[in-house]
């Protein structure tokens, strides 16, 4: 008679496995009809995803529910390494997020962001022009300035200077407020007189394309953003460990049980 940890093990596998199927499709589908730089750029990782789910999913299926010790020894030491590469990762957020926060402006509703405040790591990733490059062409993709644009059309300059933006749209949408320029619409600005040497003014083009796509106020809004993003997964990551460190000692204890089920088919006599 099956114990309780196989019972539950072959379960929580069965479950993984239905969630895999799903996964596996978006990537396949992603593969196949993407069409943004983003898109595409997702497809494969979430295919290893789900090829990787349902693996393990059949292999501790299969150990718990016939007994298969080896299995169960895989997907034990499958477990142990998923839950010490997601203890690091959860651990890495919390270090490199802790640095970095928009400065306010005294008479403006947003704040503006400065890439030095945020900490080395992250300003690597986002200073290497083949990454910016494809994150560029993300937030293109996404027209996260197009919506700008739209909403705030109708705005006096007043009006404009008084909205919350997001940390994106302030850094990515418009030009820092170092620059002095003049406010002609949410993303079209004429150059006043300034002595500023912030290089993002001469970065700043109001064509849709350009913006401030080049400038390191982008680049910080987009890390203020990841920070934000990064703090809540870490969140979830820590009650994601907490379930996986739960699932891993039933597993722990179907191994034991199957292990000794097996040795006990073996020498019937003398058990």
């Amino acid at each position: 008679m099956f114990r309780l940890s196989n019972n539950l093990i072959g379960i929580l596998n069965i479950l993984t496995f239905l969630l895999s199927i799903p996964i596996l499709w978006a990537g396949i589908w992603l593969s196949n009809k993407g069409v943004t730089e983003c898109e595409k750029f997702l497809d494969k990782p979430v295919i290893i995803l789900g090829v990787f789910l349902m693996i393990v999913s059949l292999a501790g299926l299969i150990g718990a529910c016939c007994r298969v010790s080896w299995l169960l020894w895989v997907y034990l030491v499958v477990m142990f390494l998923l839950i010490v590469l997601l203890f690091c990762f959860t651990i890495m957020a919390f270090v490199v997020t802790n640095k970095g926060a928009g400065e306010v402006l005294s008479g403006r509703g947003y704040k503006e962001y400065r890439l030095g405040d945020y900490s080395d790591w992250l300003q690597k990733r986002v200073n290497n022009t083949k990454n910016w490059n494809k994150i560029k062409s993300c937030l293109i993709d996404s027209k996260v300035c197009s919506s700008f644009h739209d909403k705030y059309l109708n705005d006096t300059v007043e009006q404009f200077y008084s909205e919350h933006l997001s940390s994106v749209q302030s850094g990515c949408c418009k030009p820092s407020n170092d620059c002095g320029f003049n406010y002609a619409g949410p993303t079209q600005w004429t150059k006043g007189n300034t002595s500023s040497t912030n290089p993002d003014c001469g970065a700043w083009g109001n064509d849709a394309s350009t913006l401030c796509y080049n400038c390191q106020s982008c680049k910080a809004g987009l890390l203020d953003q990841l920070k934000s993003d990064w703090k809540k997964v870490a969140i979830v990551n820590i009650v994601f460990l907490i379930v996986l460190i739960i699932v891993y000692s039933i597993g722990c204890c179907a191994f034991r049980n199957s292990r000794r089920d097996n040795d006990y088919g073996k020498y019937p006599l003398g058990r």
